[in-house]
Parts: structure tokens; sequence; C-alpha cells
């Protein structure tokens, strides 16, 4: 990000006018923290006239991990003024050349404590510094995510449409690791995770099962855990892959709020709707490709606020997914401050 861009850019100053006219408040010394009013909202009591945001990208390669993450979370969470703070999972599984064949992924290595360590850092360095203003969330990629960083998504695919069960021991295995980085994290005082889900997307696999049966379980060895111990956890279903023709395989896994990308193979679901169907508040609201990426600052403002007056009156604005890591933080910044003044 430009520096020069960021303090130069007078419509981010405290008490400064926004594009269509609305002032950013400044917080008195009476104002409730960060922390307390996610609280409230996930309590049911959202503030009047005020929607929480937030907005997720990666950091460069000097920032993926340890005292450097931390720094550059901290200062992205601040400068943009987001209403929680999420930690982005940067020690991903490398390629595993050996994957051939099915039977190959019995052959997976355990990864234990030592291989999270330098994002365990990072989380601790973050609750000493941040907890005490706000949650503090850690991204979870799903084990079926992670089998697909060990191979790639096509192989992953085909692997699984030829012989699920010998596929099932390297998932097995990604599930054992993962829930030890878990406890972990709930332990050094994560508030909760960002739990990604893939694999029920549309035209993934020739028969449902194949995610019924050996996807969702593991999914839900993490997910169902963190739910019964933390306070905050958002369920991603993540369309990075391919579009969704429904949700019905998600509806029933857990987390206290839903980000999806409301838009279907067939058509576009309205928030009121997903909040029906999952039956819980929802975040999102904003395209990551749309205007919030390419639009004039009045039509960031604009669509907001048309979003949030659709929304239920628990709401969470979003993206559909991670933002590109070149966006510029003025904007969202921006689209933050505009949810900050308006609410259903």
């Amino acid at each position: 990000m430009n520096r020069r861009r960021f303090f130069g850019y007078s419509a981010f100053g405290a008490g400064a006018v926004l594009a269509g006219g609305c002032t950013r408040s400044v917080p008195d010394a009476g104002t409730v923290s960060k922390r307390e009013r996610m609280l409230q909202w996930l309590a049911g009591k959202p503030q009047p006239g005020y929607t929480p945001a937030a907005f997720f990208l990666h950091f460069g390669e000097e920032h993926k991990n340890g005292s450097a993450a931390a720094r550059r979370h901290l200062e992205f969470f601040r400068q943009t003024d987001m209403d929680f703070l999420k930690i982005q999972f940067e020690q991903t599984y490398e390629r595993q050349e050996f994957l051939k064949e099915p039977a190959d992924w019995a052959k997976l290595q355990l990864r234990k404590l030592d291989f999270y360590e330098p994002l365990l850092q990072t989380v601790r360095e973050l609750v000493k510094t941040a907890k005490d203003d706000a949650l503090i969330l850690m991204t979870l990629y799903s084990p079926y995510m992670c089998a697909g960083h060990c191979a790639t998504n096509a192989l992953l695919r085909r692997h699984l449409e030829e012989n699920p069960d010998a596929v099932k021991r390297g998932m097995e295995i990604l599930t054992e690791s993962q829930m030890l980085f878990v406890r972990a994290c709930i332990q050094e005082g994560v508030d909760g995770f960002y739990m990604s889900t893939q694999g029920s997307e549309a035209g993934q696999f020739t028969h449902p099962g194949i995610f019924r049966d050996y996807i969702k379980p593991f999914d839900l060895v993490a997910m169902n855990e963190v739910s019964a111990a933390c306070p905050f956890n958002i369920l991603h279903v993540c369309d990075y892959v391919a579009p969704y023709a429904s949700y019905d395989a998600v509806l029933d896994y857990p987390g206290q709020v839903v980000n999806c990308n409301p838009n279907l193979t067939s058509r576009q679901l309205t928030w009121q709707e997903i909040t029906a169907m999952f039956q819980r508040p929802c975040m999102g609201g904003l395209d990551r490709h749309g205007v919030l990426e390419k639009g004039t600052l009045q039509q960031v403002e604009d669509e907001i606020r048309q979003v949030v007056k659709s929304a239920p009156p628990q709401f969470l604005l979003g993206a559909d997914c991670t933002v590109a890591g070149d966006t510029d933080w003025n904007r969202l910044r921006h689209a933050i401050a505009v949810s900050h003044q308006v609410g259903s």
C-alpha cells in the first residue's frame, strides 16, 4: 500500500465527510471497544445506525508469518478500522510430488506443532497486543482444501472419484494435524475461526455422496469443536474454485455467522433468504470483483447503503471472499467508514 496516499487521503481523516455526505464520527472516551460491540452484535443487539464491517487480504511474502505478519495484520486492522481482526492462514502444505495414485495419500506426513510454530507466533503476538480491543479469529482451511494444496484440485478430485477410501487416509492425517493447530490456537486465546469449506460447488463430483461421505465428515471435526469452544466463528462457503448450485450440503454446518456468495448458478439469493436458510446472521454484501474493486468511491457508498437497507438488522458487511492483495487500503477504509454510518 502507498502510505503517502493513505495519510494524504483527506476523506479518511477522523471526522471527515464521506463521498455521500455522511460524517465519520469520532468515538468519545465512553464508546465501547470493538470487542464489546461485536459481542453485543453476536448476542443479537446490533448498535442502531451502525453496521460492523471487515475485509481480508493476503499480505506479501515478507509478512506471511511470525512477528512481521503480526505487525502487518495489526497495521491493516487499525488503518482500515474494521470491527474484528482475522489472521490469514499462510502455513500451508507444500506440493507433495509423490501423490500420483489414490493409495499414495496414506503416505502423507503428519505435520505437528513445530510446522505451525511460525503462525502460532503471529497468533500469540496479536492476542497479546489486540485482544483487549477486538475479537481475534484465525483462518481455518478445511482438510479437503489442505489436500488440494498437497496435490492439485484436479488431481484430488480425480483420486476421490477413483478410490475415495484410499484418499480417506490422507484426509485423516490432515485432520489430525489440523486439530493440533486448532487446539493450540484456542489455548493461545483466539476468539474463534473463519472456517472455510469447499467441495460442494456445482459440478465438482459425479455423485454427491463423495462430498457427503469423504469431505464433510472431516470438515466437521474442527468446526464442531471450535464452535463449542469459541464465541465467534464464521462459516465461509468458499466459491474461489467454482460457484454453487445450492447451499443445501452445508446448511447444517456450525458457526455463529455465515459468509457466502449470494450468486448461485441459477439465481441470486437475497440476504434475507440466506439468513433464513442458514438460520444465523450473515456477512457479505460486496462482490470482491465488482464495485469494491472497480467502482468510484461514490459507487462503493451507494452499493453499501443499498445492501444494508435490504439486509436483516443483524448483518456484517464484507466481501464474498478475500479481496485482491493489491487492493488499496483506502478503499477498504472508506467502505468500512460508510458501513459504520448506516444500519438496517
